[in-house]
């Protein structure tokens, strides 16, 4: 792939490429909303992702191009300015460079810039993390940094947080960060730490996307996180891992029904983290599966981030052979599911999934099955 992007980079621009980055996207394994209530989630980097090619300028100019879009599009420096429309896109590559300087890199002044990706649109697998970790490792080479995995991650999610403008937690930018083969990535939020645990053999992940909408901007990932935030204050913590299912079940007068609901998710999901590293370490993949079932259903019922397409992908796997378990995977609103399976899993199973979700949505999702990969770095 490296030769690849620089082959297009070469065509946009006219000359080689100085750095290319790369960065994996992500598969949230379970931990639905964990990560910026101060708990703990389960990912995994995946096999494919985003690159990204940057060679310097002499005259300060700014260029952005991606293999999916049309023509550059030129960003002055002293332009910082969030874009809107066609062009939103460079605003993951622009909150990088806004972030770097608060922590102790200076951003490169000129540049063309190309970001390559095979990962599906719109499929939660986050492109978003992907991009912003490709574009932090390439920016920093180009300064001549290179500062711990911890300091790149947090530079991405506070493009994501404060440019970009999504109240992620760590979860997306830790996994493509810290992720390894045939390997999950544990994080406990709240350091944040990251460490890794194997992953049994006979894990299969298959993404069926349903191609509804998912757009995290919009606000009903904002208002969530105003929610689990409203319900801590009201449970007089700072952040719900730092309450229990006993307590939210005792004090729940405390609680609007809404706020209860998205409580007894967060405290319930985090043990059901907890519960899953456990069975993994066990090699207990049927026990794992029912937790990520499990997680779905409180998705579905309390966290209230699902959709009819992916409850209906989830009823359909679940009750198909050699699937341990099913749930949505990232924010939710739409997106796709992730399903666990074993080796025997395969093109029968997927195309039964498709004619039952045809005959009831009247399309097909995009089906992709992935292994885990290695996290971001320079090629």
């Amino acid at each position: 792939m490296k030769s690849l992007i620089a082959e297009k980079f070469h065509h946009v621009y006219g000359r080689s490429p100085e750095i290319v980055a790369y960065a994996p996207g992500r598969i949230e394994f379970i931990g639905n909303h964990t990560d910026y209530n101060g708990g703990t989630v389960l990912g995994a980097a995946l096999d494919r992702g985003v690159w990204v090619a940057i060679a310097g300028r002499a005259d300060g100019r700014r260029q952005f191009a991606s293999d999916q879009r049309g023509a550059p599009v030129e960003v002055r420096a002293e332009d910082m300015a969030k874009r809107a429309g066609a062009t939103s896109w460079v605003n993951y590559p622009l909150g990088v460079l806004a972030a770097m300087p608060g922590f102790g890199a200076k951003a490169p002044a000129g540049f063309d810039f190309l970001a390559m990706s095979n990962l599906p649109a719109g499929a939660g697998l986050s492109s978003s993390a992907a991009i912003e970790l490709a574009s932090a490792l390439a920016f920093l080479e180009m300064a001549g940094e290179r500062p711990p995995r911890e300091i790149v991650v947090k530079i991405g999610k506070h493009a994501e947080n404060n440019f970009v403008g999504v109240p992620c937690g760590i979860l997306d930018q830790g996994v493509s960060g810290f992720g390894q083969k045939n390997r999950l990535v544990w994080i406990d939020c709240r350091g944040p730490v990251f460490e890794t645990v194997p992953l049994p053999a006979d894990a299969h992940f298959w993404i069926f996307n349903t191609h509804t909408k998912h757009a995290l901007v919009d606000g009903l990932y904002a208002e969530r996180h105003r929610e689990c935030m409203a319900a801590a204050q009201a449970l007089g913590v700072g952040l719900l891992v730092e309450t229990d299912a006993a307590a939210v079940e005792r004090d729940q007068a405390r609680l609007t029904p809404e706020a209860f609901k998205r409580a007894k998710h967060i405290v319930d999901e985090i043990a059901r983290v907890a519960e899953s590293r456990s069975a993994l370490a066990r090699g207990d993949l049927a026990a794992v599966g029912r937790l990520l079932t499990a997680s779905h259903r409180s998705s579905q019922f309390l966290f209230e981030n699902s959709t009819a397409e992916l409850d209906f992908l989830v009823d359909v796997l679940t009750a198909t052979e050699h699937v341990f378990g099913a749930r949505l995977t990232g924010g939710g609103f739409g997106g796709a599911v992730m399903a666990m399976t074993n080796g025997a899993f395969g093109e029968a199973q997927v195309q039964a999934v498709v004619a039952a979700y045809r005959a009831r949505f009247g399309a097909a999702p995009d089906v992709l099955h992935t292994q885990t990969g290695d996290g971001a770095t320079l090629l």
